[in-house]
């Protein structure tokens, strides 16, 4: 199944992964920290889903917003939230590894589980160097991903809302993966890869970016102060995502 066909047809509840306890005290925090201060700058929104990310730039100030995401369905489901709420965002469905030109270059781009739906290094450069082009020089390009060396054989991470399991088969970037968002009544799956770290500093080094940095995941004090500390050992210890930021 491809990328569009798997992510239209999850649709409207993707929204609910960001309510999941690694999501809302992990993934979201500190992928809002990482970014950082957005007010006047615009910002590209690659991979965008639902527009969750979008929004967010949008409410704390940024002066543009354009999400770009594969899937009709998803950008549908973004486009009737900004009709209902209107925050300024723009959304368009395209393909990151075929983006076409832009009218602006944006100061920040961002992705949330991007790179690791590239079919092959191939691809994963196009993408990378369709970002990079799209950014003014000296843009900030900031990823979320499947951490590379994470243990699939480690404590199940059920309890956080997620599960990560090796489906057997390897892609040319690296072993290809399930996760499963257990949603409630309805669990939902989807199959990529999980590239290796040199996969990913190849393409974005062979694009143009420099200043590489991997930042580890963090829990948010409100994450810790709603389920203490001891139920987020597990996937500190052995965090499933994580950041990565490089400039164009």
């Amino acid at each position: 199944m491809s990328v569009r066909q798997q992510y239209d047809d999850i649709g409207e509840a993707f929204e609910g992964f960001k309510s999941l306890p690694l999501a809302r005290y992990g993934e979201v925090p500190s992928f809002l920290t990482l970014v950082g201060d957005v007010r006047g700058k615009a910002v590209l929104d690659l991979a965008s889903g639902t527009g969750f990310y979008s929004r967010e730039f949008a409410r704390r100030g940024a002066s543009e917003v354009l999400g770009i995401d594969i899937s009709g369905e998803m950008v549908a489901v973004a486009e009737e939230l900004e009709r209902s709420a209107p925050l300024g965002v723009r959304y368009e469905v395209g393909d990151v590894a075929e983006l076409r030109p832009l009218e602006r270059r944006y100061d920040i781009a961002t992705a949330v589980q991007l790179l690791n739906y590239a079919e092959d290094t191939a691809a994963m450069e196009r993408m990378c160097r369709a970002v990079h082009r799209s950014l003014v020089p000296g843009g900030e390009f900031f990823l979320l991903n499947q951490r590379p060396d994470y243990r699939f054989d480690g404590p199940p991470l059920d309890r956080y809302g997620f599960r990560s399991e090796l489906t057997g088969e390897e892609a040319e970037t690296g072993p290809r993966v399930r996760i499963t968002a257990l949603l409630d009544p309805q669990p939902i799956s989807f199959v990529s890869t999980c590239p290796r770290r040199e996969v990913y500093e190849k393409c974005l080094r062979a694009a143009g970016f420099d200043d590489l940095a991997w930042v580890p995941l963090q829990v948010s004090e409100a994450g810790l102060e709603e389920f203490g500390t001891d139920f987020w050992a597990d996937v500190l210890a052995d965090p499933p995502l994580v950041m990565l930021r490089c400039r164009a």
